[in-house]
């Protein structure tokens, strides 16, 4: 989660400089060739059957592909500080999935906390005032929501696969699919290709390469394949605390009191969702017609 909440700075910092398909591509490419050292660990004995196609297109879909399309297009519009808020709602939005997709029960804790939650990140997003950093901080808050509908279905599909497959194998999935994912955005008209590499931008880049999109990845699959869905999700909610800290520390970027009653509502709603009674998807097992 340290790693996750890194990467809101680290895309920040690489953004100022190189185009975001440019950075996107850049990171599933070094995560592919990062991997690569681990080629026979990663590909022995591993059988991948006619079934298990259709879910790791589905799980590879959903992330990284896209998932940062979305989140790239909400920290070009939005402050770091936001975006990490906007993913605690990520617990809530899991046990909604698993009461929509698999048909687990639902009970008012879920459905008053996810209220309330996705009432306070309407709320953070008309608090953010728009800058030169952050030009229109409720549509960059509107697409980390989206990006967020995408690790809902990356982490249920996520769970279903890793009872078959190492999390090393899923973390290479990931990075080659993505890296084909985003190559032709390369060739786009609106895509600006770098002509020079400055220090700074280019060591975020190959961070969230490394740390991130090989580190994160791979630790985040070996936890899911250990402890129940639900279990590692929870874990979700130190993102935004760190993202906070870490940009203000590192951005020097502010909340106002409107942003932290907001976010505050936002981690209220959550905890009201994850008490005792709440809906619990430890192994989400996927419909055989999805």
């Amino acid at each position: 989660m340290l790693l996750w909440a890194s990467s809101f700075i680290a895309l920040k910092y690489a953004f100022l400089h190189y185009d975001p398909m440019v950075v996107i591509f850049a990171r599933m490419a070094i995560a592919l060739l990062f991997v690569l050292i681990f080629f026979s660990k990663v590909f022995r004995n591993v059988d991948i059957r006619k079934n298990d196609i259709k879910h790791l297109s589905l799980m590879a879909l959903f992330e990284p592909c896209l998932y940062f399309v979305f989140e790239a297009e909400a920290l070009v519009n939005t402050t770091a500080s936001q975006a990490g808020m906007i993913t605690a709602l990520l617990p809530v939005m899991v046990a909604l999935g698993a009461w929509l997709w698999i048909g687990e029960k639902m009970n008012w804790r879920i459905i008053v906390g996810g209220l309330m939650a996705f009432g306070g990140a309407v709320w953070l997003s008309l608090g953010g005032e728009a800058s030169s950093y952050a030009p229109n901080p409720p549509y960059g808050n509107m697409m980390e929501f989206l990006a967020m509908v995408m690790a809902v279905g990356y982490t249920l599909t996520l769970k279903h696969l890793s009872k078959r497959f190492k999390p090393l194998f899923l973390t290479a999935f990931q990075a080659l699919v993505g890296s084909l994912f985003f190559l032709p955005f390369l060739i786009l008209p609106s895509t600006v290709l770098p002509v020079t590499f400055p220090l700074l931008p280019s060591l975020a880049v190959l961070y969230l390469g490394v740390a991130v999109s090989f580190g994160a990845y791979g630790l985040y699959n070996y936890g899911v394949s250990t402890i129940p869905a639900s279990e590692a999700s929870l874990f979700i909610n130190l993102i935004p605390v760190f993202a906070v800290v870490l940009a203000y520390f590192l951005l020097d970027e502010q909340l106002g009191w409107s942003e932290i009653l907001g976010g505050t509502v936002i981690l209220l709603g959550v905890y009201i969702a994850q008490s005792k009674s709440a809906v619990s998807v430890a192994d989400p097992e996927i419909p055989k017609g999805v």
